[in-house]
């Protein structure tokens, strides 16, 4: 074995005493170089992946479970200032069906499983009021936790004592909440409503008034009576003010995108101003319209027509004999009798007309006037000649019809072309302070063929740097070899003995040079 070991030492030695200086340079770069790689790669493969066991725990719930933890000899870390569990990623499934079924985590907190548990026959009334107001607040503190945004959340509630007199005003209770978000996160209008109604709606005889919610740097967060939430002059101004910049910003980048395919995204900036009339109109009215609006007539719905002809003699002067009761027989008439013809006609026509009946409800966001900002920098931004005045033409020309489809019709009639154009101004001028954003690499990286390149170039190396040290060893065989043509013969012993006696001075001359040759030096001398 030791032997071996020699043997392989002294190889290796001799193999790197045959190098030069560059090729010893080589190899040890690429032996550090594959160890690094090595060990990068373990390290990567031997890492455990840590996911969260349980969030959002208190202080009590933590230490409980990591105690577990620890008992079973499980790994864990806490993080989030000691809210959050994390466990590796192969066990945690396990882990949380275990220490459900155990009832884990339990930190004292009091629900509806408590009465379950330590209900008997010797609890008083006091003893079951204030477990059920315990119950009822942790299960009051369950469901805010589950609104996004909310961390964790405390709950007091105060429920007055029964009294044995009937009267008018019944007491009510009064509650307390404090919410603990999330770091950046605020919640809205709609979701305090919520959280009032939910904390309301879950405790008898608690109206909203008697709510108290602040988060937990001391804000409180207050509730709107009024359901549309413009209860104030200041809520109505945000409301106002918030369709006021998401109309400008819908027409600023609806221009920016039109105008930066034209000339570029980094050469166009839009900015763009409104005055909105919020004036709510309600009106009713009612028309009467012809239905034939041509001619100005209507629908005949009814038609009467009488026609009377008489043609005869008139009547004699007298009369005519026996004719009524009371008139006088020979009485002189008023005109002499004679001949003639009578003729009457008579229409009568209904007519209808449309009568209509409307009730209109106009919008509250009419664009009263519009304001358009454009600068446009020039293909060369040290020659501002070299963006044609065509291009700025054709520019106000698409932002003189945005404004004029912008704008309520209602303020524009009377308009001309100039009063438009006066609502619109372009400038052409370089941008200066403009930071240049690096477009994003796409496809593979470049680092990845740099590398690959790299490791390609090592093997090709070692593979051409073994290769010319075996054609080295093989070349000093041969120069080895040859001189075995003059060697002499070997000559031959007469007895074992002399023989022996030759093959220990050869052993001697190899391995102790030094005292063979003392050992001939005595010799001569003795001769």
């Amino acid at each position: 074995m030791n032997e071996k070991m020699n043997d392989l030492k002294n190889t290796t030695i001799e193999f790197w005493q045959g190098k030069t200086k560059k090729q010893q340079r080589l190899l040890i770069f690429s032996f550090v170089f594959i160890l690094l790689l090595l060990l990068t790669v373990l390290w990567f493969g031997s890492r455990t992946n840590y996911v969260p066991l349980y969030s959002n725990l208190t202080l009590q719930e933590t230490g409980e479970i990591k105690g577990i933890l620890d008992a079973r000899g499980v790994p864990s870390e806490i993080v989030d200032n000691g809210t959050t569990i994390l466990v590796p990623e192969n066990s945690v499934n396990e882990l949380k069906v275990n220490l459900a079924a155990e009832g884990v985590p339990n930190s004292g907190r009091i629900d509806y499983g408590t009465f379950r548990d330590n209900m008997g026959f010797g609890t008083t009334d006091n003893e079951f009021n204030l477990l059920e107001r315990a119950a009822l607040q942790s299960n009051i503190e369950d469901l805010i936790r589950n609104i996004t945004g909310v961390r964790a959340a405390q709950v007091m509630i105060t429920i007055p004592e029964g009294s044995f007199w009937v009267t008018d005003d019944q007491d009510q209770a009064t509650a307390s909440v404090l919410v603990n978000m999330e770091t950046g996160y605020r919640l809205d209008q709609s979701q305090v409503r919520a959280l009032y109604h939910l904390v309301s709606k879950s405790v008898p005889n608690l109206p909203v008034e008697n709510i108290v919610i602040m988060d937990q740097l001391g804000q409180f967060l207050e509730l709107n009576d009024d359901p549309s939430g413009i209860n104030s002059s200041l809520t109505v101004y945000e409301q106002q003010r918030n369709i006021q910049r998401e109309i400008e910003r819908d027409i600023q980048r609806q221009l920016q995108q039109m105008l930066g395919t034209m000339m570029g995204p980094d050469k166009v900036l839009v900015s763009v101003t409104t005055d909105l009339d919020f004036t709510q109109e309600n009106r009713q009215e009612q028309l009467v319209t012809p239905v034939d609006e041509e001619n100005m007539s209507g629908i005949a719905v009814s038609v009467e027509r009488i026609t009377e002809t008489y043609t005869g003699d008139d009547v004699p002067e007298g009369g005519i004999p026996g004719t009524g009761e009371d008139d006088v027989p020979g009485y002189p008439g008023g005109a002499t009798g004679n001949a003639g013809d009578y003729e009457r006609i008579e229409e009568r026509i209904n007519n209808d007309f449309n009568r209509i009946q409307r009730e209109i409800v106009e919008s509250p966001y009419k664009i009263r006037d519009i304001g358009i900002q454009v600068m446009v920098e020039p293909p060369d931004p040290d020659d501002p000649q070299s963006l044609p005045f065509e291009r700025i033409n054709d520019i106000q020309q698409i932002l003189s019809q945005i404004v004029r489809t912008s704008i309520d019709m209602e303020y524009t009639d009377g308009w001309e072309q100039q009063d438009f154009q006066d609502r619109i101004f372009v400038s052409s001028q370089p941008f200066f302070g403009k930071v240049n954003l690096e477009e994003p690499p796409t496809g593979i990286p470049s680092w990845y063929f740099i590398v690959g390149a790299l490791v390609l170039f090592i093997i090709v190396l070692l593979f051409l740097l073994f290769r010319r040290s075996k054609k080295v060893e093989e070349t000093e065989e041969e120069e080895t070899e040859e001189p075995s043509e003059f060697e002499m013969p070997p000559i031959e012993e007469r007895n074992s003995e002399e023989r022996a006696r030759r093959m220990q001075l050869e052993k001697l001359a190899r391995e102790k040079p030094d005292e063979f040759s003392k050992l001939i030096r005595t010799w001569l001398s003795e001769d």
